[in-house]
């Protein structure tokens, strides 16, 4: 892994990914990503209509807001692992985590203390953990989706690019984990699924392209690391859905997002159009659905 691979996530990873969804100023695609792509040239937002964007206050928001009793809060771990040593350095040099603890405590309100941090695991993972209520994103795992898009083809510069953006969809899947378990929030049905749909809603919603990008790298992520499995009973029982269905999942969240801006999806044969005509409403319920359960939390 080259050292320009982990200066990017050490300055951008952790300030960017975890302010950016829920900071608005006002709880595992670079083959979606054609040349021709919208995705390459910023355009309009999502053509759903009537999901109010989580930082818009309304009387009626106001009056349920919750007491604020909790903060973000950091805690850094010694590393094991001497090839995370680099990376670890930086992130408390820079304080990337301090500062993103202290974007997400004005924005949100908290019952209780959330803790966040990034370590050598000893394994590919990254978790919420609800005894102490803390959302942990490993370096392993950043080596991991390095791995898992060069073996797709990519060179080192685009394994690196993907790898970011696959990464920022995960830690918002874990922070969806945190949300629903710190606000008691109740989720009708799986809950990973729903945290990769909060995951799909945040980085959709609110963070534009970027976003876009996210779920896209997540979807083929999940597509490349489905090659070649065969199916077994812990997979099949497992409370994840098979990683084909992350991927497709992902993939009619973006096009439901949008189904004029990321037509190509459909047209160029990702998503079966089967599938594909119920994902606008699919994606609206899920926006609409998320935007509701978390505008309680919202600071002023």
């Amino acid at each position: 892994m080259n050292r320009n691979y982990f200066n990017l996530i050490a300055v951008l990873v952790i300030l960017i990914i975890i302010t950016a969804c829920v900071c608005r100023s006002d709880r595992d695609l670079g083959i979606l990503e054609p040349e021709s792509s919208p995705i390459a040239s910023p355009t309009s937002t999502n053509s759903v209509e009537n999901i109010e964007p989580l930082t818009k206050n309304s009387s009626d928001n106001d009056k349920n807001k919750k007491e604020d009793k909790g903060d973000f809060k950091v805690e850094h771990i010694a590393v094991k692992n001497p090839r995370y040593l680099e990376i670890d350095r930086q992130i408390k040099e820079k304080k990337d985590l301090e500062k993103a603890a202290d974007r997400l405590n004005q924005a949100l309100i908290l019952p209780n203390d959330i803790t966040l941090r990034t370590k050598d695991c000893g394994e590919v993972n990254a978790f919420y953990d609800s005894n102490d209520q803390s959302v942990t994103v490993c370096y392993e795992l950043m080596e991991h989706f390095h791995k898992v898009f060069k073996s797709d083809g990519d060179s080192d510069q685009k394994a690196d690019d993907n790898m970011f953006d696959a990464v920022r969809f995960v830690f918002l899947h874990e922070i969806g984990h945190a949300l629903i378990d710190t606000y008691n929030l109740p989720i009708t049905g799986n809950e990973e699924d729903a945290a990769d749909r909060c995951s799909s809603f945040i980085n959709l919603e609110e963070l534009g392209d970027d976003g876009v990008r996210a779920v896209l790298a997540a979807a083929d992520a999940f597509r490349i690391e489905s090659k070649g499995s065969s199916l077994k009973k812990r997979d099949l029982s497992d409370e994840h859905l098979l990683q084909e269905q992350r991927s497709f999942n992902a993939l009619c969240m973006t096009y439901g997002s949008d189904s004029t801006k990321h037509a190509y999806i459909v047209n160029d044969g990702y998503l079966p159009k089967a599938r594909a005509e119920r994902c606008p409403s699919e994606y609206g319920r899920t926006a609409r659905s998320w935007s509701e359960l978390l505008a309680p939390w919202r600071k002023g």
